[in-house]
């Protein structure tokens, strides 16, 4: 519901100093002045100062003037002043300092004066927000009458924050495309928070380990240049095209995650499904959200997924005349569609996607709209949920978010096709695996669920975002939206976090049953086959031979094998028998399902016997998070896990001598290093899944490709899900849909 609204001209004013842009994370000073309108203020009234409830801005603190975030307040009149900062506000304006008269009172004219990073006492400053942003508001809300009714300001003061210095240099490029199939390159500027658009430029060199239509051997990017976007390529030769980008000292920047060039019936197009705009929760417009999405993720597909408690009767007319308009059949489609987010008890977060845009929006609630109360569209609980959607072209995914979808309370396989099992909050592959213990057969999916207006590339900044934004990979004969449900439908998809790779699965067997839909929700064609792809049911006496093929960007770590929920092979690319001096600690997993499933895993470690002679970290995403290394034998860290992994990669001085020893809140494993293999050794830490773990990796894998096969058994009584699980060493991870080998 909106703030009171009651002479909003009259409550006083605000301003704001310095105004401008600044970059995105890093540390300032700013003085907001509020002057007190014709009423002043009552005692006990004040102020709210309130900012986005996704912003991952510094915590103002009171206490130390000296560090950072300090932040005061004082009244002009010498009133005695009450400073709190919480989530005291009306979503999406969650995070609030909320400064109170307590003793004493304002007349008009008078005035309050806040300090962000208040730098007079030897403070840094305040951190500003990592992610860029043209309009950042300090909104500002007077209770002038003392009675906890809070009216909005008309004109909040605002600064522009901008993306930083260039940190990383990215190229995208497709997966799998046929030969002469055209498609596009992506030369990304990132900053250290993940910002496309950094600031920096120079010239350089592209070469390509097949040729290429189209591309320039040399290019050009101005300072303040943006995502430039190479259009009109195509590759003839069959193989794996890498395409590398090299400065003009001979430096390597970038190298393209690989494209399989192939013949075949199709070809793979990344899709971000999830994501919020500022009209919801998020920030930036819709309408940006859908241009950074085809013009700077390089995305093939898109969807915008409001909370629908926020969409407003307008704004859903507006989200589906912007799907209509930047659909374009073959380089760029748009799902239309809102996020159902009801409450856990009643099933948990949904996603959902229709083929046309103009259908009705199903509510879970009317918590912050009050358009469309009185009309008879809501659906409160996910079985009404189905039930609205039966009849109409529509499918959804079971979403883990500050909400998570519990499929026990509510499912339907006619319309829920897939689970969403990471996104930037985190890993939940828990979710595919209470899908098979309830007997569902649904396909993998893997999203941002951006709240930054980045879809396709979204990072986690430093708030409780605690991972990179995922991505699904579709096979389509062409890219329509007709063939994107399809795929859907079929589940032919897999999704990473965040990395693109090319991931195969085929399974081949003497002679089977394929159908068209599953069989266990009514009557189904099917055929006669003997293969089959990720996705797919069939009936087949087994065993069933499956083939596996995956071309990554990083050197590939393992593949692990699951028929359900139980891990039956593992294989790398590697040598695994070998001594090694590389040794890797990796600890993961979640404190429990919901919004406060951050693990910290803050700690250090200490060899005894050894010393590290390199130490790296893996999946550190917050810059402000950091491995540090004292001499080589005592290593300290922050790090946190919101269901996915992190850790540390040590280069050893001897690979067999001495111990190590994990100190941190949830564990604290002693190994000897000697009794390390390039099999984990593993401590569980409770929650779900919190554990770490310990191994060797080759000192060298150069590894980016591997294909294989393995005969995996049947059980003949039951449902088989067979999927494959990528790790790289660059610490993403890849899954597919699984492929159902039914009784």
């Amino acid at each position: 519901m909106p703030h009171s609204t009651y002479l909003a001209d009259q409550m006083g004013s605000a301003t704001l100093e310095p105004t401008g842009s600044f970059e995105a994370g890093s540390y300032g000073s700013f003085t907001l002045a509020y002057t007190a309108g014709p009423f002043g203020i009552d005692d006990s009234g004040g102020i709210k100062i309130s900012f986005r409830t996704t912003t991952d801005m510094g915590k103002p603190q009171f206490t130390d003037p000296k560090g950072r975030n300090y932040t005061t307040a004082e009244a002009s009149n010498g009133a005695a002043l009450h400073l709190l900062f919480d989530r005291i506000n009306i979503r999406p304006w969650v995070h609030t300092l909320y400064v109170r008269l307590i003793g004493g009172f304002l007349r008009a004219g008078e005035k309050i004066t806040v300090r962000f990073g208040d730098r007079r006492q030897g403070s840094e400053g305040i951190r500003l927000q990592t992610n860029a942003e043209t309009y950042f508001p300090f909104k500002v809300y007077v209770d002038a009458f003392a009675t906890y009714d809070f009216t909005e300001l008309p004109d909040s003061p605002a600064i522009d924050l901008v993306p930083g210095p260039v940190s990383e240099w990215r190229v995208i490029a497709p997966t799998l495309r046929r030969p002469d199939e055209k498609f596009r390159l992506a030369l990304v500027k990132l900053d250290r928070w993940g910002n496309p658009g950094a600031s920096g430029g120079g010239r350089f060199t592209l070469t390509c380990t097949l040729p290429v239509k189209g591309l320039p051997e040399r290019i050009a990017v101005g300072p303040d240049e943006g995502t430039v976007l190479l259009d009109e390529l195509a590759a003839s030769q069959p193989g794996d095209l890498v395409v590398a980008l090299t400065d003009e000292a001979g430096n390597a920047i970038a190298r393209s995650n690989p494209t399989r060039v192939v013949a075949g019936n199709t070809s793979s197009y990344w899709s971000d499904f999830h994501g919020q705009s500022g009209e919801t929760v998020g920030s930036g417009t819709a309408r940006d959200y859908f241009a950074f999405a085809r013009d700077q993720a390089l995305l093939d597909i898109v969807g915008h997924q409001g909370n629908d408690f926020q969409i407003t009767e307008a704004f859903w007319d507006e989200l589906n005349r912007l799907t209509r308009e930047f659909q374009e059949p073959g380089r760029f489609v748009t799902m239309p569609g809102y996020e159902w987010s009801g409450n856990t008890g009643v099933g948990g977060d949904r996603n959902v996607f229709f083929k046309r845009e103009g259908r009705v929006i199903h509510r879970s609630s009317h918590a912050l709209v009050t358009d469309g109360r009185d009309g008879n569209t809501a659906a409160h609980t996910a079985t009404d949920l189905f039930s609205a959607l039966a009849d109409q072209e529509a499918v959804t995914f079971a979403h883990v978010g500050g909400r998570y979808a519990d499929i026990a309370v509510g499912h339907d396989g006619r319309i829920e096709r897939s689970v969403e099992i990471h996104s930037t909050w985190g890993t939940f592959e828990w979710l595919l695996h209470d899908a098979f213990r309830l007997g569902y057969r649904v396909g993998v999916v893997c999203n941002s669920d951006d709240h930054k207006g980045r879809p396709g590339l979204a990072s986690p900044g430093a708030s409780l975002f605690g991972a990179i934004g995922g991505l699904t990979c579709l096979r389509l004969p062409a890219l329509t939206r007709d063939h994107v449900f399809e795929a859907l439908r079929r589940r032919h998809h897999y999704g990473t976090t965040g990395t693109r790779l090319h991931l195969d699965i085929r399974a081949s067997f003497d002679e089977g049953e394929i159908f068209d839909e599953d069989p266990s929700l009514g009557p189904a064609a099917s055929g006669r086959t003997t293969t089959a792809t990720m996705g797919d049911i069939v009936r087949t006496r087994g065993p069933v031979r499956l083939a596996v093929d995956v071309a990554a960007p990083a050197p590939i770590e393992k593949v692990d094998i699951f028929r359900g929920t139980e891990l039956i092979a593992t294989r790398r690319p590697y040598d695994a028998s070998g001594p090694s001096r590389r040794l890797r600690v990796i600890w993961e997993g979640a404190e429990y399902r919901g919004r406060g499933r951050q693990v910290t895993w803050d700690g250090e470690a200490r060899l005894t016997g050894n010393r590290a002679l390199r130490a790296a970290p893996v999946n550190f995403l917050n810059p402000e998070r950091r491995l540090t290394a004292d001499g080589g034998t005592h290593l300290r860290w922050a790090s946190v896990t919101t269901g996915n992994l992190a850790g540390m990669e040590l280069w050893l001085d001897d690979a067999s001598a001495g111990e190590i020893a994990i100190s941190t809140k949830p564990a604290s494993p002693k190994w000897k290093i000697a009794e390390i293999g390039y099999q984990e050794t593993v401590v569980e830490a409770g929650g779900l899944g919190r554990r770490i773990r310990a191994y060797r990796l080759p000192e060298e894998n150069t590894h980016r490709a591997f294909a294989f096969s393995l005969d995996v058994p049947v059980a003949p009584e039951r449902d088989n899900p067979i999927y494959a699980r990528v790790t790289l060493e660059d610490g993403h991870q890849a899954w597919s849909s699984p492929l159902y080998v039914i009784p």
